[in-house]
């Protein structure tokens, strides 16, 4: 989870105690102190410049400050009363053009004509082509703090993402041709590099993985699956594909990762399936098959959930209920795993999608409110398809049947109910896999997440 860091300040030209003609203050000190309250118990850092900003000089200087805190992700402009925006909107500007996320609160309320000055500063930034976010509501609604958070935290994702590292282990897998990457346009729409390492460094890593190491792992796999898995060669590969994986990862400094997986390393040493299961369990944003695209989805949703996140295969879709199943070839978080089908180890299973074999997990994903999604690239331009779903489990006396219609029931599914236009969402889908995020409060923030960096989004 995370927790966003936002600039708080307070502009107008009638501050400093002055009241206006029924003796009132223009400014109402409790009403910004109700405001910032209300930021911070939402779950927000809220860092207050001191002096309500009026004159030219005032807003170089609050916006100085704001600009040298490198953990600064927005800056909330919060409207005291009116003022002259030419006086502000040269030193917004200047602030915008660092890629940093500005956004304009107006407390709704007569008394101290806080509209004026919201919406005089609205059209200046919106006349000067400065790229914000416009909140017009109360402290105490829980809808208007909901978008300010929402739009905090899509600020802080580009920053995060801002300067990171993807790593690439091996080429494409199986012929994808909807996951791969530019990275010349990947750095100038995200500020990511692109690195990569071949698979073989994984292999060596992987035989260097002491016993010790596997057996410290053990009281860990005993509690996420209830059992530990069967000792022999296939099995420990696919623990010491784990081990070295993070290693490398760790010492790489990847922030988030993508891995062939086959034709080679599935091949050459193990399927990747349990390594990915439990990279997904710790927390890290992966994908298979050198799935770009997908990899960013899942760092998004993982660094939003306080669940892991599950991606697989849009297996199936009853168009008339609306429903989804998602089956991964064997890769999904262990602690997903709902009672009616607990986490367990199974077997990779296919010989032509790796013919070493290796660990995988089976289990039922547990139920839950969420969203599904994915980014993809349209003739080069990237969209990402959201859509809420509610992740449900089968009628105990369905299961094995529903298990067993895709031919392979010991792989790991999930059951999701959509709430979209289906078919709308089925023409805008760019590729096999389903990224499965829980939390309610994804969605809004993913859209934000769309508009703060260039990716057009697709609501169905």
């Amino acid at each position: 989870m995370i927790q966003p860091t936002i600039g708080f300040i307070v502009y107008g030209v009638h501050k400093d105690g002055l009241k206006d003609p029924m003796g009132m203050p223009f400014i109402d000190d409790a009403i910004v102190k109700r405001s910032k309250e209300a930021l911070v118990e939402a779950g927000l850092k809220v860092v207050e410049h001191a002096v309500v900003v009026a004159t030219k000089e005032e807003a170089r200087s609050a916006i100085k400050e704001m600009k040298s805190n490198e953990q600064i992700d927005m800056i909330v402009l919060f409207s005291g009363t009116w003022v002259w925006a030419a006086h502000l909107v040269g030193a917004i500007r200047e602030y915008a053009a660092s890629g940093k996320a500005v956004l304009l609160w107006t407390h709704p309320g007569s008394q101290g004509w806080r509209p004026v000055g919201g919406f005089v500063m609205h059209g200046g930034l919106l006349e000067i082509g400065v790229s914000h976010r416009f909140v017009y509501g109360e402290a105490e609604d829980s809808a208007t703090v909901s978008k300010i958070v929402s739009y905090a935290r899509a600020a802080h994702l580009k920053s995060l993402l801002n300067m990171s590292t993807l790593g690439a282990f091996g080429g494409r897998g199986m012929g994808q041709t909807c996951g791969v990457a530019d990275p010349s346009q990947w750095m100038r729409m995200f500020g990511v590099d692109i690195d990569s390492r071949d698979t073989t460094e994984l292999i060596r890593a992987a035989g260097k993985v002491s016993p010790k190491e596997i057996s410290d792992l053990q009281p860990r796999l005993q509690k996420l699956f209830g059992t530990a898995p069967e000792t022999n060669v296939v099995n420990e590969r696919s623990i010491r594909l784990y081990i070295a994986l993070r290693k490398i990862v760790e010492k790489e400094k990847f922030d988030f990762y993508t891995i062939q997986s086959f034709p080679g390393l599935g091949d050459d040493y193990s399927a990747t399936c349990f390594a990915q299961s439990m990279m997904l369990e710790d927390g890290y944003g992966t994908s298979t098959l050198g799935d770009f695209n997908t990899a960013l989805t899942v760092w998004l949703l993982t660094r939003l959930s306080k669940e892991p996140v599950y991606y697989g295969d849009l297996q199936h879709v009853d168009k008339k209920k609306k429903e989804i199943k998602i089956i991964g070839d064997g890769a999904c978080p262990p602690s997903l795993a709902s009672k009616l089908g607990p986490a367990g180890f199974s077997e990779h299973g296919i010989p032509t999608e790796g013919e070493a074999g290796g660990l995988s997990v089976r289990l039922i994903c547990k139920v839950g409110e969420g969203v599904l999604a994915r980014v993809g690239r349209i003739n080069g331009e990237f969209q990402m398809v959201i859509t809420r779903g509610s992740i449900f489990e089968p009628p105990q006396k369905q299961v094995e049947q529903r298990l067993s219609e895709c031919g392979i029931p010991f792989w790991p599914h999930g059951f999701v109910t959509v709430d979209c236009d289906i078919e709308k969402m089925l023409d805008s889908w760019t590729n096999e896999y389903a990224c499965l995020g829980y939390g309610g409060d994804l969605f809004p923030t993913l859209v934000d997440f769309c508009e703060l960096t260039g990716i057009k989004p697709v609501l169905p």
